[in-house]
C-alpha cells in the first residue's frame, strides 16, 4: 500500500477521535493530553503526507517512462515462461491454459486468427540445459524474433535476414537503372543524360506452408510430465531449422516449395559458375574477386562460403605446393575464414568424378544477401480422431515461409567442383 494512503488513512482515524473528544465539556486532564498528542500528531502528518506525495510522484513518472519505452523485450519476458506442455494437455484433455501461456496465447490470437493454439515462435528456441549439435544457445540474449528460433541455422550463418511479417506480401524494391555520370563537352555543352531511374520489387508473398506432424502416445502423456514440453519443443525446432534450411538453399519452388537460392540462381541472377576442375582456393578466389568488381565487397573478409563436408575433406588433404604441407584448406581459410559446413543445405556430391557446389554470399550496404519471411506464430492444431482408441494425440504445427533475394550480385554459386581427379 503507498505511504501517502497510510497516512489519509490515519488522519482520518485521528479526526475522528478528536470530534468525540472535543464534544466533551469538561474532559479529564487525561483526555485533554491525549488531545494534545493527537494534535501533534496530525500536524506531523501534514508534512509525511506531503513528503509521500512528491515520492510517489517521482516513482509515478518512473513507471510512466518505463511503460512508453516497452520494446519487445517485455514480450519475450513472457515468452520465456511459455510451456508447451500445457498446450499439449490443453489440446489433448481440454485443460485450461494459466500463467504467462495463457496471456501470450491471448496476445497471439488479438493479433491473428488461428484454427488450433497459436505457439509463438520464440517458444520453440532451445532453453538452457538442452543441448544441440553447435552447442547450447542463451534463450535469454535478445535478437531478432526468427534469429532466436534458429541461432544456430545454417541461413542465419550466411547472413540471411529474417522477417515477421502479420499479414499480406512485403516487397523489397531494388534499383537496376545504368544510372551513369558524363563531362559537358565545351562550355555550352549538356552533360549526359537523363537516365530513367528504374527498380525492380522483390517480393514475399504467404503462398508456402511447412508442417511438422507429431504423435504423442497415451504413455508419453502420462509418463512424461513436464519434460514433455521440452521434447517436443527440441523435435520441432530441429524438424523446423532442418526443413528451412533445406528449401532456403534447396527448395525447387515446385510441390509447394519456394523457390530456393540454388535452383532459383536464373530467376534471382545469381551468377552461377561451372569450374569442372578440381576443387582449389584459386576457384574460389575468382568468385572472389567478381564480388569486388561488381562493388559488393570490399576484400574477401566480408565473404561468407557455404560448403559440403566432403569439400572440406578434399581441400585439408590437397597440397598447395609441393613439399611446403600448406593445404587448399588453409589458404581458403586465411583468406575468408572458417566456410559454414552443411550436409542439408547443400545436393550431395554426385557425377563422375565426383563433383560438389559452393555458394558465396556477402552483406553490401546493410542489405542481406537472403531474405527468408515468416507469416505469424506457429500455428499448433489437434487431430482428435486418427488416435482416438488408443488415447493418444497428434498435433500439427503450421507455418507460413517464403524466400526471396533482392540482389543476385550478392550471391556466387560454384558448381562442378571436383573431388578426385
Amino acid at each position: 500500500m503507498l505511504e501517502s494512503i497510510k497516512i489519509t488513512r490515519r488522519q482520518s482515524e485521528i479526526r475522528q477521535k478528536l470530534a468525540n473528544l472535543s464534544g466533551k465539556e469538561k474532559p479529564t486532564e487525561d483526555e485533554t493530553k491525549e488531545m494534545d498528542a493527537l494534535d501533534k500528531e496530525y500536524q506531523t502528518n501534514e508534512v509525511r503526507f506531503r513528503a509521500a506525495l512528491v515520492a510517489e510522484n517521482t516513482e509515478r513518472r518512473a513507471a510512466g517512462a518505463e511503460l512508453e519505452t516497452r520494446t519487445d523485450r517485455q514480450f519475450a519476458d513472457l515468452v520465456a515462461g511459455f510451456e508447451m506442455r500445457q498446450v499439449a494437455l490443453h489440446l489433448d484433455e481440454g485443460r485450461a491454459l494459466t500463467g504467462q501461456t495463457a496471456e501470450v496465447v491471448q496476445e497471439l490470437r488479438n493479433q491473428g486468427g488461428y484454427r488450433g493454439t497459436p505457439v509463438p515462435l520464440m517458444a520453440l528456441e532451445q532453453r538452457a540445459g538442452e543441448t544441440i549439435a553447435a552447442g547450447t544457445p542463451d534463450p535469454m540474449q535478445t535478437r531478432p524474433i526468427i534469429d532466436r528460433l534458429f541461432p544456430a541455422s545454417v541461413a542465419a550463418q550466411m547472413g540471411a535476414q529474417m522477417i515477421q511479417i502479420g499479414s499480406g506480401a512485403v516487397e523489397w524494391p531494388v534499383t537496376t537503372s545504368a544510372v551513369s555520370a558524363g563531362w559537358a563537352d565545351g562550355e555550352t555543352a549538356n552533360v549526359a543524360g537523363p537516365t530513367a531511374y528504374a527498380t525492380t520489387d522483390r517480393a514475399l508473398k504467404p503462398e508456402h506452408n511447412l508442417g511438422i506432424h507429431m504423435r504423442i502416445t497415451r504413455k508419453t502423456l502420462l509418463q512424461s510430465g513436464e519434460a514433455l514440453e521440452a521434447a517436443i519443443r527440441r523435435d520441432m525446432n530441429g524438424t523446423m531449422a532442418a526443413e528451412l534450411d533445406k528449401a532456403i538453399f534447396l527448395g525447387t519452388g515446385a510441390n509447394g516449395q519456394p523457390l530456393g537460392v540454388i535452383p532459383g540462381a536464373a530467376t534471382y541472377g545469381i551468377t552461377s559458375t561451372a569450374v569442372d576442375a578440381l576443387a582449389s582456393w584459386a576457384a574460389i578466389r575468382a568468385a572472389v574477386v567478381r564480388f569486388m568488381t561488381a562493388n559488393t565487397a570490399t576484400g574477401p573478409s566480408g565473404i561468407k562460403a557455404l560448403i559440403r563436408p566432403e569439400l572440406w575433406s578434399f581441400l585439408d588433404d590437397a597440397e598447395a605446393f609441393t613439399g611446403t604441407g600448406i593445404t587448399e584448406w588453409e589458404r581458403l581459410v586465411k583468406n575468408i575464414g572458417a566456410p559454414v559446413q552443411t550436409s542439408n543445405a547443400l545436393a550431395t556430391p554426385a557425377g563422375t568424378p565426383l563433383a560438389t557446389q559452393a555458394l558465396l554470399t556477402t552483406n553490401a550496404g546493410g542489405v542481406a544477401p537472403i531474405f527468408v519471411g515468416i507469416w505469424g506464430a506457429v500455428d499448433l492444431i489437434r487431430d482428435p480422431y486418427s488416435d482416438a482408441q488408443s488415447g493418444g494425440l497428434r498435433l500439427t504445427a503450421l507455418t507460413t515461409a517464403d524466400v526471396t533475394v533482392a540482389r543476385g550480385s550478392q550471391l556466387q554459386l560454384l558448381t562442378g567442383l571436383e573431388l578426385a581427379a
